[in-house]
């Protein structure tokens, strides 16, 4: 799944590093720009998710700047970034295509949450990964097939529901009522037996790469432990 992309137009050096810095620990691709001329430049010549704008830069103010990229038909999300707490400039800020305002100084989280809120609006979701790598072995979980080199093993659903549930969670325990309640939709005894034959089956069918196991975790579940060959 790509990175979300972040366009983040801040003019004073300390608070644009301490933003983009932890903005890529929170797994985002960050362009940072110290003016608004130099935001433009990124914005045209790139594709961004959303665009974090301060409203005073040098060269080319914030407002000015959403402005532009609203008359360019670009609807990319715009947050604007601002020490400037008068009524009229947020009102402004909105009336030229912002979706939002924050006002230094302000909470990392707020910020995120912030964005997070607008892109989830904005952005259609991105599909979930339906194919997983353990080992020697690849699951493609749609298709219903195991692959081992060129061996295909055609699978069940249940099985495939119950190996992709382990495989989210490799080198991980993964606690029993937990998979009988998200695949079986039953966490009763008689579906715990049910999960046994299919936990069996799996290991018939991973037999083949010694570097890959389901075992069991006493007290709690179970564990797909891959070691690296």
């Amino acid at each position: 799944m790509s990175k979300v992309k972040i366009l983040l137009a801040e003019d004073d050096p300390n608070l644009g590093f301490v933003i983009k810095d932890n903005l890529i620990d929170k797994g985002y691709d960050v362009i940072h720009c110290v003016n608004g001329l130099d935001a433009e430049r990124a914005i045209f010549k790139d594709k961004f998710d959303i665009y974090l704008l301060d409203v005073m830069m040098p060269k080319k103010d914030g407002f000015t700047l959403a402005k532009e990229i609203r008359d360019k038909k670009d609807d990319t999300p715009i947050i604007f970034i601002t020490a400037r707490e008068m009524q009229e400039d947020k009102l402004k800020g909105f009336t030229v295509g912002g979706d939002d305002y924050i006002t230094k100084p302000f909470n990392f989280d707020e910020l995120i949450m912030r964005m997070e809120a607008i892109l989830k609006r904005s952005k259609p979701l991105a599909p979930e990964i339906k194919e997983f790598n353990m080992g020697a072995f690849t699951l493609k979980v749609d298709e219903l097939k195991l692959l081992h080199g060129d061996k295909i093993t055609a699978i069940t659903k249940k099985e495939a529901a119950l190996l992709e549930y382990l495989a989210k969670h490799i080198n991980q325990p993964v606690r029993r009522e937990d998979m009988l309640v998200k695949i079986w939709k039953d966490d009763s005894y008689f579906a715990g037996r049910s999960m046994d034959v299919y936990i069996t089956k799996l290991r018939k069918y991973l037999k083949d790469d010694p570097n890959i196991e389901i075992q069991n975790v006493h007290g709690v579940g179970f564990k797909l432990a891959v070691k690296e060959a």
